[in-house]
């Protein structure tokens, strides 16, 4: 198969150098494994102590995985952590394009529990990852102990007039000519302009050497949800241009049977270094409090 997600080998380089000095800035030891699954081979990043308790880490759409695992660094040193790479988005797994609305993602993920023995974990789920942790709550909620959904995809949308004026337009010239001035309008409504500069490096790359995963997935519905009773936190920002806060925490109290933790914040869908600090405090006090 000649596919490939990247424009040419150049950017996927460039793109992949990113992935493995951005490693530093996660300031622990982490290892590297890859695992087959049934839809293809993938790689994880794991960290933390061999006999902590497991807590898979999903990666944000569009990105790389160690950019998002940095939100997470106050509980990287707590727990067992697995963090792998989306199949089909920038990273070392293969690129090979799931659907995110049927059960494709829930399988993947089990096969990676499955490898590393691991038959119920905690989850977080970050922006195109909490819509994949959703899946795996309406297909197998079994698997999950408890879960974390922050800024996630698959439960509500924000207003596509907004996105194709304050991003979409500007992404396209930004495609054309690479314009720092554009770059910095798309990822300042990204971040309510709070975006370190290393972030917005790599995030320019990707945008201009990665055929983007364009496709959402899809709104979980209460049905959806049914069988699944795991103590569940959200956290979301009010100037998310993709997942309004408030929006975000008015259906997810509709669909989501075990919310029992909401903390929707002033910024954007990336957020601040000191909102995140903030954060990874409350974030451990909920696992503290529902990860038996």
């Amino acid at each position: 198969m000649n596919y490939s997600i990247y424009k040419n080998e150049k950017s996927k380089k460039r793109i992949l150098g990113h992935y493995d000095e951005y490693l530093h800035e996660l300031h622990t030891d982490v290892e590297r494994e890859y695992v087959i699954t049934r839809f293809g081979k993938t790689h994880m990043l794991i960290c933390g102590p061999e006999n902590g308790k497991p807590l898979f880490i999903l990666q944000g759409g569009n990105c790389i995985n160690p950019m998002t695992l940095s939100w997470f660094s106050g509980l990287l040193k707590q727990y067992r952590i697995f963090a792998p790479d989306t199949l089909g988005h920038p990273g070392y797994s293969d690129e090979i394009r799931l659907s995110a609305g049927d059960e494709s993602f829930a399988l993947w993920i089990t096969d990676l529990m499955s490898h590393f023995k691991i038959n119920r974990s905690a989850f977080i789920g970050p922006s195109y990852g909490g819509g994949i942790l959703l899946r795996l709550a309406a297909h197998s909620p079994e698997k999950i102990a408890c879960a974390i959904l922050f800024a996630p995809a698959g439960i509500v949308m924000g207003s596509k007039v907004d996105m194709i004026k304050r991003i979409l337009l500007s992404l396209m010239i930004y495609k054309m000519n690479g314009s720092k001035k554009r770059l910095k309008s798309i990822t300042d409504v990204l971040s309510d302009g709070e975006m370190k500069g290393i972030d917005r490096k790599i995030i320019g790359e990707i945008f201009r050497g990665v055929s983007l995963e364009n496709d959402m997935p899809k709104l979980t519905t209460s049905e959806d949800l049914k069988h699944y009773k795991a103590p569940t936190m959200i956290i979301g920002g009010k100037k998310d241009i993709f997942f309004p806060g408030d929006k975000l925490k008015e259906r997810a109290e509709e669909v989501i049977p075990n919310l029992v933790e909401a903390a929707i914040c002033d910024g954007g869908h990336f957020t601040s270094r000191q909102q995140l600090e903030s954060l990874n405090t409350e974030m451990s006090k909920f696992l503290d409090r529902y990860y038996a």
